[in-house]
């Protein structure tokens, strides 16, 4: 499967055949594995450079890409571990400031594998391990760590003493696992989202938020007095407007710091959402000049992405190409106002059957010139029929996203998007790799 990749270096390989062998075993939710894996490592979470913690439905991985390249202008080194990877595992793990080499990679995932053996560890778990390892190990300046599923049981919640921790852009997604019945929960369900990324907050600890309706609100700021957190909550505690630049305001003053370069209209947010994080927190001083390069300098594939001259994109003769890996609610939402006042333009969709078709289809009824499904590479995904219930033209299939793209009919840019895993599959395809 695509999750756990493929590599081009035998000794990685080995390592993630092993990792790709590995289950999570029915109904264990809990984070007293990763807790023992790591006490055999000796606990290199509890001795990190000062962490940055991101959690969120939508934006948190582009808030991640913000703060690391605002800490790296004002001259600090930087380790940062975000998911998933697109095209190599190696992308989850950035030492400070480069992706984990494979020499090193392999070494790590064979040392947390062979400790840990006998606790059936997950995927998320050994990456975990690793990642914090790596942190430990290596110096830097500061951690930036996305978390990965929820936040309340998510393998990275074991972090104590973060620097700032950060809530982005709450909706609907992960259903099977975060919506889970049970008792002294949230009933609402997205009180019950916020409820679980909420679970990251740490006593002492700025808990730092987008703006979300009052009920959500509400159970962030439960759960942050429980921990013993200090919430900044945006349009309570920091402002942030939006229009030729960012007009940024909180109790220390006021900031007019520049758009990003990364496309999108959501993206504004995300930039400020890192630098409410940055000044919400004590241990480590950015200035206002690096926060301005840094929203400029971030870069963050598969979001938004124009893509370049290559293999792929030759097939589309002189049209431009968008990708875009989004594929719930407000991902397509934030697409479809993107594309807001663009031309009509052909969509190349593949969508996991566990992802509701709409999420994307639906938000772009009107704007579209044709619609093309392809598979969703290694995952079972919806079906042309499925997908066509939720569009407003016809829809036409095809094996794979280079015979949709020969096939284009007249004019016209195009955008792939849907999921994650075809995101990966197209910049591999067109020999952009993150870097």
């Amino acid at each position: 499967m695509r999750d756990f990749a493929v590599s081009d270096n035998p000794r990685v390989q080995a390592q993630l055949d092993r990792l790709g062998a590995l289950t999570l075993p029915s109904g264990r939710l809990g984070l007293e594995v990763i807790r023992e894996l790591l006490a055999r490592l000796g606990n290199p979470h509890q001795a990190l450079p000062p962490v940055f913690h991101v959690a969120g439905t939508n934006g948190k991985g582009s808030t991640c890409a913000y703060l690391r390249a605002m800490l790296e202008a004002e001259g600090y080194t930087v380790h940062a571990a975000t998911k998933p990877h697109l095209v190599r595992y190696n992308e989850r793990i950035r030492v400070a400031g480069e992706l984990i080499s494979d020499d090193l990679l392999a070494d790590l995932l064979q040392e947390v594998l062979d400790l840990g053996e006998d606790l059936s560890p997950s995927f998320f778990e050994v990456t975990t391990a690793a990642t914090f390892l790596a942190f430990h190990r290596i110096p830097a300046d500061a951690c930036v760590i996305e978390v990965g599923l929820g936040g309340r049981f998510d393998a990275t919640n074991v972090l104590d003493g973060q620097a700032a921790c950060g809530i982005a852009t709450l909706g609907i997604d992960h259903k099977e696992f975060l919506l889970v019945p049970e008792e002294g929960v949230p009933a609402d369900p997205l009180c019950r989202i916020a409820f679980e990324k909420a679970g990251i907050a740490r006593p002492g600890v700025p808990l730092v938020t987008q703006a979300y309706p009052a009920p959500v609100t509400k159970t962030v700021i439960d759960q942050a007095m429980i921990a013993g957190a200090r919430t900044a909550i945006r349009d309570l505690d920091w402002f942030a407007d939006l229009g030729e630049n960012i007009a940024y305001r909180d109790r220390q003053g006021e900031l007019t710091l520049p758009l990003p370069s990364l496309a999108g209209t959501h993206q504004a947010d995300n930039a400020a959402l890192a630098v409410a994080m940055l000044r919400y927190q004590s241990q480590i001083a950015v200035s206002s000049e690096a926060m301005a390069k840094g929203i400029r300098a971030a870069r963050w594939p598969a979001r938004l992405q124009l893509l370049g001259q290559g293999p792929l994109t030759a097939l589309a003769g002189n049209r431009k190409v968008w990708l875009d890996g989004g594929h719930n609610a407000d991902a397509g939402l934030a697409i479809a106002r993107h594309f807001t006042d663009a031309p009509p333009f052909h969509l190349i969709t593949g969508m996991l059957s566990s992802k509701d078709p709409a999420a994307i289809v639906a938000p772009l009824k009107g704007t579209l010139l044709s619609l093309s499904v392809v598979p969703a590479p290694g995952h079972e995904a919806h079906s042309p029929e499925q997908i066509a219930a939720h569009a407003d033209l016809p829809v036409r299939a095809f094996d794979d996203v280079e015979a949709a793209l020969k096939a284009l009919p007249g004019e016209g840019d195009v955008l792939i998007a849907g999921s994650l895993y075809l995101a990966g599959e197209v910049l591999r395809l067109n020999r952009e790799f993150p870097d």
